[in-house]
């Protein structure tokens, strides 16, 4: 027994943190929607410990027991239109979480069988007429379809000058569409939505040419714009419109920097020249040293043939 008076040491616990790790799924992901040809599937996310941050989806098609599954090319959105292609075979959709700490996936379930399905079909893609340039109106023509519509509606789309990369435009659902300022550099798509009592089949243009400025570009210098500039997991992905006067193609330059680090640089050529401008949308994965906390910037340049570089663009990251 401790005599009247004497004092009693504090005892302090000490409890280590949690380590940081990339996301883990805790339930599997599951698709909602009907399995019929010409109907859409969603893809539902599961649930993932670690906080993920953004999330991709890849689906694939799988035989009648939900084996020997291959990917489905571009079928990499959060919902999926089912195809004749997939009539008889089942589909999964791989969920691909992503932190600041890495990326995990998980994969869903099997569907049942896909149906055959009595909604419209497509035989011929439907068409854009009109001039790809500021001010202009593209028209829609629907093409041709199996199992008599009874209306249609309309998607347009804008797409980078590859093609392979495309995003809704907001409100532009008429069969019309009226080039903006904004459509400068890019391609523009149409996607039609062929409605009858048993279901909705949809289909999707070609990529129109490059959309063009209502004013010619004169500059010799080359001029590049940011639009976005992202990080998904470890992968930077980076979206910037480029004007030339020159229909060449071009060196992009994208630098990774960050204070006691060697700046690292990449170097890409484009496929396709700006005619005069081109939206291009490139993507890697920067060393690890700029993926730890602090700040990480991204740095963006343009040099055309004849060795004129443009001003820099560039994205700061606060990575934590």
């Amino acid at each position: 027994m401790l005599a009247v008076g004497t004092a009693v040491a504090a005892t302090t616990v000490w409890v280590a943190p949690a380590a940081a790790a990339p996301p883990e799924n805790t339930a599997p992901p599951t698709i909602s929607g009907t399995p019929r040809v010409g109907q859409t599937l969603t893809a539902q996310d599961g649930t993932w410990s670690n906080s993920p941050t953004a999330f991709r989806y890849q689906w694939q098609r799988c035989n009648a027991a939900g084996a020997a599954c291959t990917e489905i090319a571009g079928a990499v959105e959060k919902t999926y239109l089912v195809t004749n292609a997939d009539r008889s075979r089942t589909l999964r959709v791989v969920v691909i979480a992503s932190n600041i700490e890495g990326v995990s996936s998980a994969r869903s379930a099997q569907t049942a069988l896909v149906a055959e399905s009595t909604a419209a079909q497509n035989t011929t893609r439907p068409t854009i007429s009109g001039e790809e340039q500021v001010g202009e109106q593209l028209t829609a023509t629907e093409g041709t379809w199996t199992n008599s519509p009874t209306s249609y509606q309309y998607r347009w789309m804008r797409c980078d000058v590859d093609g392979l990369e495309c995003q809704d435009i907001q409100l532009a659902q008429a069969k019309n569409y009226q080039v903006r300022a904004v459509d400068v550099g890019f391609r523009i798509r149409v996607r039609i939505l062929a409605i009858n009592s048993a279901g909705i089949g949809a289909a999707v243009s070609a990529p129109s040419g490059i959309v063009v400025p209502s004013v010619p570009v004169t500059t010799d210098r080359p001029t590049l714009r940011l639009l976005s500039v992202k990080m998904l997991g470890h992968r930077v992905y980076a979206r910037f419109r480029i004007c030339d006067d020159n229909p060449r193609n071009l060196t992009i330059i994208a630098s990774d920097s960050k204070a006691g680090f060697k700046t690292q640089v990449r170097r890409y050529s484009t496929k396709i020249p700006p005619n005069p401008c081109g939206v291009y949308t490139r993507s890697w994965v920067p060393a690890r040293k700029f993926r730890t906390k602090g700040r990480y910037t991204v740095t963006i340049q343009v040099r055309d043939a004849q060795a004129l570089t443009s001003a820099p663009a560039r994205k700061v990251f606060n990575l934590k």
